[in-house]
């Protein structure tokens, strides 16, 4: 990730669950705050509810690499977290991306301003 980095602190991720936005679909609810940074950090949750750790990496994998090849597309200065949900357990790559990129969309916090 060029532009972006990992948030890691608990702190900084209940800062986005409490003061940010969310957005949601099937497979992942999106929270979005801005950090009034110039660089955007990602956080990534995935709780044993989705199954064991092989299955949660391979969550944030995807997203992660979802992330990494449409950051271009994404408004600086955001502190975003991807939330996965019961049915992201069977995703496939394509799903992940597909619902990132639409869920940016809706939160208008994609480069070109608007919903698809």
């Amino acid at each position: 990730m060029l532009f972006s980095e990992s948030m890691k602190k608990t702190k900084d991720f209940r800062n986005v669950y409490e003061n940010g936005k969310s957005y949601a679909n099937k497979f992942i609810v999106l929270y979005v705050w801005e950090n009034g940074c110039s660089t955007n950090k990602l956080g990534i949750s995935c709780s044993k509810k989705i199954g064991n750790s092989v299955v949660r990496h391979r969550f944030s994998r995807l997203v992660r690499e979802s992330y990494r090849l449409q950051e271009n597309l994404f408004n600086s200065g955001l502190d975003i977290v991807v939330v996965a949900r019961a049915c992201a357990r069977d995703a496939s790559f394509f799903d992940i991306q597909d619902s990132l990129i639409r869920l940016a969309g809706k939160a208008r916090i994609k480069k070109n301003g608007g919903e698809e």
